[in-house]
């Protein structure tokens, strides 16, 4: 095999339309991730990219809207326990996980039903 796959670029959740300010509020306002400038070329589709730690979540506008209740990102975290109290400071419902043996995490929805897990 002459090619071998290097990094995940970005993942993509989505979003009903119109919905940019609430991703923002929760992507960049609670998780703290930088919004960064779609290009000009795609701007007109909606929706909102951010970045953390080299990677980027892309939040795209899709009609008819369907969050995804199984597949997700999952995101390892430096300040854990400090993400976990923001998280509820904000009324953020948690769902504890120790089913894989010797691995911390826990799973929250974003505001439109998708998804999301954190890892120690």
């Amino acid at each position: 095999m002459g090619f071998s796959i290097l990094e995940i670029d970005h993942v993509q959740v989505a979003a009903p339309k119109g919905k940019e300010g609430i991703a923002r509020e929760f992507y960049a306002g609670i998780l703290g991730m930088l919004e960064v400038e779609k290009p000009e070329a795609l701007k007109g589709r909606g929706g909102a990219w951010f970045e953390f730690g080299g990677q980027q979540l892309h939040v795209g506008v899709e009609e008819p809207f369907s969050p995804a209740k199984k597949a997700h990102p999952a995101f390892r975290v430096a300040g854990y326990d400090e993400l976990k109290n923001c998280l509820s400071e904000n009324g953020i419902e948690l769902k504890e996980d120790d089913s894989i043996l010797g691995v911390e995490r826990f799973f929250v929805f974003d505001p439109f039903g998708n998804r999301l897990e954190f890892l120690k």
